[in-house]
């Protein structure tokens, strides 16, 4: 049965998607995703008129599929400091998936061009989890509201170094399947984690 509707732009957000992360935005044309979509380009811009406007629909979709795997800190542990842990882990270890290191590469590849655009992936994956986290040490870890985001880029920064720069100059290879949230301990260092975040703490609630 043909696709139509929702079910027709959900398909073709995901197959721009691919399409996007594995040939660049400059180099994948309308035409190609239609093609690679089994749908007509009549049908293609009726849900999307401009290549722009489909690559703003995919970043908006990326954010849905990215916050859905992030989720937010409380629901990683009931123990406040804990929940940091996992939930920078938990990122670290997404970041490690190639769809995301791919979806990095080509917000790095775009931002000369078109910067909204890259500015959109910055926030998905950077804005976005430093926003949730803040929230989180606001309001259970004994963090002044004021403070709580300097201290969620600090953290996020110390726990993902030196992972981030060796997936974007190829040191690392990527990670191809989705990481299970099941094997974080055994994907991360969680122990370098638990204390960094320790210290990070401490010296907040100091001040």
């Amino acid at each position: 049965m043909a696709r139509r509707g929702a079910a027709l732009r959900e398909h073709i957000l995901d197959t721009a998607k691919l399409a996007f992360l594995e040939d660049g935005f400059e180099r994948t044309s309308m035409d190609a995703i239609a093609a690679r979509a089994e749908t007509s380009k009549r049908s293609l811009y009726a849900h999307f008129p401009t290549k722009d406007a489909l690559f703003l629909a995919v970043v908006e979709h990326i954010r849905a599929l990215f916050g859905a795997r992030m989720r937010t800190p409380a629901e990683y542990s009931a123990q406040p400091s804990e929940a940091v842990v996992l939930y920078c882990g938990r990122f670290v270890q997404l970041l490690r998936w190639s769809s995301v290191a791919r979806t990095l590469r080509l917000g790095i590849a775009e931002a000369d061009r078109l910067p909204d655009l890259a500015a959109g992936l910055y926030d998905v994956l950077f804005e976005a989890t430093a926003a949730d986290l803040a929230a989180h040490l606001a309001a259970a870890s004994g963090i002044a509201a004021d403070e709580a985001r300097a201290v969620a880029d600090e953290l996020i920064g110390l726990a993902i170094h030196p992972v981030l720069p060796r997936l974007l100059f190829g040191v690392e290879p990527f990670v191809e399947d989705l990481p299970e949230e099941g094997r974080l301990a055994a994907d991360v260092d969680l122990d370098r984690i638990r204390r960094l975040v320790g210290v990070v703490l401490s010296a907040a609630r100091a001040t």
